[in-house]
């Protein structure tokens, strides 16, 4: 179940490599995984090979600055940038399967980046799933370091600001050290402009949170030390969507889909998610059903 890999262009012209998962079958929707801070899509390999078998084609991209997308590792001018690669990715993916629904899932900055995207284009996709979303962080500097970090992005924007803890990613010392071992993961400090940018948009995030009406999955580990899982209450509570629900796993860290309880996860994901498909088509079989009744009517010359 090796995945293609491919390269695409977004409108600011950032070359962005992806990788495609693609079942036998059309699938019944397509997961498109946005990935975290210094990471990259090929680390869903795992996530393709749960899901492809029940039906589901999935795309991940490597954002611009990650795994082998061009870009500066750890930095960023404007966060938008990663909500315009982003966009670009699911026109693209979309136009192979122009008739099957679109998931969006985020995890960690992926989180934020989808979370960003759905202001502007919710109604572009079936249902978002966010999984340990960067809306708040237990590593958001203090006030005054804020300041100075700020300070310091004027004047020297790529220089490191704030260090990832690898020892957060999951509790299983195999993943913490296929982490380390990873060419393609930045295991340097982000820069002062990208941590000004990622707290700006956490900050947008939460007061336009209402703008967000998506069906809504919140997924994360309550014992994560790199995002706050107040920030999955947070959208909970504040994001407009009728429809939405937040699970909180006890004792596991900031990778929810590499702790050693990822299979309980993983079946919590696809549960929700075969809901929300089912419950579409009943409402596409529904209107069919209403159209053939109205057409046989008008043809009876009667009122629909």
């Amino acid at each position: 179940m090796q995945p293609d890999i491919d390269y695409l262009d977004d409108e600011t012209g950032a070359r962005l490599c992806y990788r495609l998962w693609r079942p036998q079958r059309q699938p019944r929707a397509l997961i498109v995984i946005c990935h975290g801070a210094a990471e990259h899509g090929g680390r869903y390999q795992r996530f393709a090979e749960r899901f492809l078998p029940l039906g589901y084609s999935v795309a991940a991209l490597d954002l611009p600055g990650h795994g082998k997308s061009p870009g500066r590792r750890g930095h960023i001018d404007r966060f938008g940038q990663y909500v315009v690669a982003l966009n670009a990715f699911v026109a693209h993916v979309r136009a192979e399967y122009p008739l099957v629904p679109v998931v969006l899932l985020g995890h960690s900055m992926g989180g934020l980046v989808v979370s960003c995207y759905l202001l502007q284009h919710g109604d572009e996709v079936l249902a978002a799933v966010l999984s340990a979303p960067a809306i708040q962080t237990e590593l958001e500097p203090a006030l005054w370091q804020q300041l100075l970090i700020r300070a310091i992005a004027r004047v020297w924007p790529s220089l490191g600001a704030l260090q990832l803890d690898a020892g957060g990613i999951s509790r299983d010392p195999v993943e913490r050290q296929a982490y380390l071992d990873d060419p393609e993961i930045y295991l340097g400090k982000l820069s002062a402009r990208m941590v000004v940018e990622m707290v700006d948009s956490m900050a947008r995030v939460q007061q336009q949170a209402d703008a967000i009406t998506v069906p809504l999955l919140l997924l994360h580990g309550d014992a994560d030390t790199l995002t706050a899982p107040s920030g999955s209450r947070f959208l909970f509570e504040h994001a407009g969507s009728d429809d939405k629900m937040l699970k909180l796993y006890p004792g596991l860290y900031h990778e929810i889909f590499n702790e050693p309880e990822r299979e309980q996860v993983f079946a919590d994901l696809e549960t929700w998610l075969g809901a929300r498909l089912d419950r579409r088509s009943d409402t596409d079989a529904a209107g069919q059903n209403d159209s053939t009744s109205a057409s046989h009517a008008a043809s009876q010359g009667e009122q629909p």
